[in-house]
Order: structure tokens, then sequence, then C-alpha cells
């Protein structure tokens, strides 16, 4: 969370090798202002919302998204109102997507300051905890192909353009 996500989808779609794609970025206000809570209060529920969008997401072809499944299930493990039997069972249950998606791009928190956007939460604390558990999960349940992108949009950017 506030890594830089959604600013690097929306610059990735300005280039012209993604003009045809599908874009989907951040809906966190969306789904606050329907009641599911966010965060540190995600509760079981509120994580099947959230799963249901990032499976809908990969019935498409050609999307380029700001969440994955393991955004997903790092809220959930990091969920308080969660028990650990709910939550190991849904990250096993999510994780049956993970060969969907072509390519992950891990984006690293390092040198990102925390953006205060009303929504997410600014706890850096509860930041560095969600990165350790996606990463993690990137171990455990490694993508097709994973990409890690650190720095500038534009750094981030010419990575991704390298590695396709």
């Amino acid at each position: 969370m506030s890594v830089g996500k959604t600013t690097l989808v929306k610059a990735l779609a300005e280039l012209p090798q993604f003009k045809d794609y599908f874009i989907a970025t951040e809906r966190s206000k969306y789904l606050r202002d329907l009641g599911i809570p966010l965060n540190t209060d995600s509760t079981l529920r509120g994580q099947f919302v959230f799963l249901a969008e990032r499976a809908s997401e990969l019935l498409r072809d050609n999307v380029l998204t700001d969440r994955t499944i393991w955004d997903v299930c790092a809220f959930t493990l990091g969920a308080t109102s969660i028990d650990e039997f709910s939550k190991r069972d849904f990250v096993q249950s999510a994780m049956n997507l993970r060969n969907y998606y072509d390519l992950v791009i891990y984006v690293s928190p390092v040198g990102v300051e925390v953006e205060d956007n009303g929504v997410r939460t600014t706890d850096l604390v509860y930041r560095d905890k969600i990165d350790n558990v996606i990463k993690l999960s990137l171990e455990e349940f490694k993508p097709n192909k994973l990409i890690t992108v650190e720095g500038t949009t534009e750094q981030r950017i010419a990575t991704i353009l390298q590695n396709i």
C-alpha cells in the first residue's frame, strides 16, 4: 500500500505498448463507501469481495491492474478480525488463480513516502508488515514471471520495458 502501484499503472497505460489494455486501478474509496472495511479492519467477507474483483480482472485479456491476489492475501493475513484457519484457507484458495497472471510486478516501497489519500492507513509499520507478507507470498506462491521495480516511476517503467 502506498508504494506507487496506481501511479505506475496509469503511466504504463500512456505508453503505446499498452494502448489496447484494459486499465483497472484503485477502487478503495468506492469499496469503503459500500461499507467494506479496509486495511487492518478487513473482514473475511470484505476480502472475498476484493478477491472477486481480482478474479473478474483475470477473465479479460490484456489487463493492467494495480492490485493482485497477492495484495488481497496480504491484507487478509494482516487482518485482526479474521481467524488464522480462515486466513490460511482463504490464501490457499486464492492462490489457485496465480497462474492466470502472465506477469506480476512487485513494487518496492524503498524511498516512497506514504501518501494520505483519505482512505488507506498511513501507518508505516503496517505498510512494512503488508510488504513483508507480499514478499513472503511471492516466494511461497511464485507467479509465472516476476519483475521487481523500485525508484522513480520512470525508472520503474524502464525496468519493466527491459524485462517484457
